[in-house]
């Protein structure tokens, strides 16, 4: 059987390797709506605000840590919202429990400045009647230890580091509306 490659982070990596990655949750489905308690508390909305439960599995050989985002590119804004960024997380982890974020995040861990303007998950708040949103559930195998970026680093700049110390990635998509 022949796989295509790609190189990313100056890596050679299988398809097959990169397929292998994978991200699983028991709080979330992918192609699902979220349940209330992933749904932001402010900005009218009244949910939990509870980062979901995360497990991830077959990461690519070389992974030195992980970095997990949150992201709805159906944001009316012209550039998506982020909802969580989180870097810094061990190699050694391959999950987070419901609630993770502030409360119980791996030792080292940074969790940045989301489009809400506060450190930590931010839940879903779509405008109420708009069309059912995307939430992209993202876990980065990176070739680095740990990322030197500050609490406060916006989501583009984070984002930037991610995609530039990125082993491979693992998407978990769910919905929300209200």
């Amino acid at each position: 059987m022949k796989y295509s490659t790609l190189i990313l982070a100056g890596s050679l990596l299988s398809a097959q390797a990169l397929a292998d990655f994978t991200l699983s949750s028991s709080d979330i489905r992918a192609g699902e709506m979220m349940p209330k308690q992933q749904e932001f508390q402010g900005f009218g909305c009244d949910g939990g605000n509870l980062s979901p439960q995360l497990s991830w599995q077959g990461a690519p050989a070389g992974t030195r840590s992980f970095a997990i985002t949150a992201y709805d590119p159906d944001a009316p804004t012209g550039s998506g919202w982020w909802h969580w960024l989180a870097f810094n997380i061990p190699a050694d982890t391959t999950s987070l429990a419901s609630g993770a974020s502030g409360n119980a995040m791996p030792a080292g861990s940074v969790e940045s400045r989301t489009d809400y303007g506060s450190v930590g998950f931010g839940g879903a708040c779509p405008p109420a009647g708009d069309k059912a949103h995307r939430y992209q559930f993202t876990v980065f195998a990176l070739n680095t230890d740990k990322l030197d970026l500050p609490a406060d680093s916006s989501g583009a700049l984070v984002g930037y580091y991610l995609n530039a110390h990125a082993l491979g990635k693992a998407t978990l998509e769910s919905l929300y509306q209200r």
